[in-house]
């Protein structure tokens, strides 16, 4: 072995333990960041051919350092007072972000809050939270992810779409007396109400022997005007057409414009004939009127809810989760955050709490996981083995300083 690489040995060596002193560094750093996944210097031997085996000289190697991070080590959930926006993932996932260049990337880091100038969500590196809107109509826009914004939820109203109806008509009635009628309050896409009125009218005879039939007529602010349906009930006072009937639909219109209409579909499935008194006993219709938001409330799923004043629930985003085959191999950046590549498997995207990804948690955050007393240990191994390289170049020097004294 030459003095020369017995030193040259010791200079890797140093150079490994200052790499593993760097992750400490780092990692002590980040002991409180949010979301932070602690990084770790892993060492391999170098060897070069010996000649040991023929009573030759022993070439010494090196040690080779790669760096790792467990990001997909689970951090401690650390519940806060910003129940709205403060987000943590309980499990698989991460949470799809971009920076203000636009920026894909993913994180745990989840501690957002809503921008002044935008209102979108943004966490604490300075990254959006990107989901898919969801329209007035419930539908999920997965086209495209836009920046989660709460701004735009300030006033609420959803148009109604379904209703349920149901009641117990009378066997004894004729088709001579009045229609029983029940008024249904609905709501236009303005959150206007608007009124659909159902009659019920015993029918003179039946189309089919041993049944008996009546006829529902809509009117009110629906078009056209006026919708019919037949109920037909056999001999023991139920629907023989329930099928049919779960699916009676009117066009609710518009408060501004009545050529414009919605489509109201009303179950009348659970409709009786009995020989009692007119009782309605299922009276059911969504929507609801325009409203303040008063708050926002974010699902397992991943659901963002707007809230009025009423307690009424609007879903206005739904938030996505990222995940790749190999989330410890993927590429760190700036902000506590990740990109994807060759090693750790390409982006896909899922829904929350379903298909193996973690749920939402809303109003907490995922701690760093970092164990400060595991660190200051490693630090003080990493210390002391430093140490122990620095005496083995010592002695290469002091030994080429005995050689360079053989000619004097």
């Amino acid at each position: 072995m030459s003095l020369y690489g017995m030193m040259r040995t010791s200079v890797s060596g140093m150079n490994a333990q200052a790499n593993l002193l760097s992750t400490v560094g780092d990692n002590i750093a980040n002991a409180s960041t949010t979301g932070y996944k602690a990084a770790s210097a892993d060492f391999s031997s170098v060897m070069l051919q010996s000649e040991t085996s023929s009573g030759g000289d022993y070439q010494s190697g090196a040690v080779k350092t790669s760096i790792s991070y467990g990001v997909s080590t689970q951090g401690t959930l650390n519940y806060t007072s910003k129940t709205t926006t403060d987000l943590a993932i309980q499990g698989n996932g991460f949470f799809l972000v971009t920076d203000a260049s636009g920026s894909s990337a993913l994180t745990r880091a989840g501690d957002f809050t809503q921008d002044a100038s935008t209102g979108n969500l943004v966490n604490g590196a300075g990254y959006n939270l990107m989901g898919y809107a969801i329209g007035s109509d419930g539908t999920v826009d997965t086209t495209s992810l836009v920046p989660v914004n709460i701004d735009n939820a300030t006033v609420t109203s959803a148009v109604s779409t379904s209703a349920t109806f149901s009641a117990a008509l009378p066997s004894t009635a004729t088709s001579s007396d009045d229609p029983l009628t029940t008024s249904l309050t609905a709501y236009d896409a303005l959150g206007s109400e608007r009124t659909v009125t159902l009659s019920m009218t015993k029918n003179a005879t039946a189309t089919t022997a041993g049944t008996t039939e009546w006829t529902v007529e809509a009117t009110g602010d629906i078009n056209p005007t006026p919708a019919t349906f037949t109920l037909i009930f056999d001999s023991s006072g139920n629907l023989t057409n329930a099928d049919a009937a779960s699916a009676f639909s009117v066009g609710v219109t518009n408060s501004q414009d009545s050529t414009v209409t919605s489509p109201l579909t009303i179950d009348l499935s659970g409709m009786k004939q009995k020989d009692m008194d007119y009782t309605v006993l299922t009276s059911d219709i969504d929507g609801s009127a325009a409203s303040v938001l008063s708050d926002i409330s974010i699902d397992t799923d991943g659901t963002v809810y707007a809230v009025n004043d009423d307690g009424d629930q609007f879903a206005i985003f739904k938030i996505p989760l990222g995940y790749v085959t190999s989330p410890d191999n993927l590429t760190p950046i700036t902000g506590n955050a990740y990109t994807a590549n060759q090693e750790s498997g390409s982006l896909q995207i899922g829904t929350a709490d379903s298909g193996g990804l973690g749920s939402i948690v809303s109003g907490a955050t995922e701690g760093s996981t970092v164990d400060t007393a595991s660190e200051l240990t490693t630090m003080i191994v990493s210390q002391r083995d430093y140490t122990a390289n620095s005496k083995v170049f010592q002695t290469g020097t002091e030994l080429l300083d005995v050689l360079m004294n053989l000619k004097r």
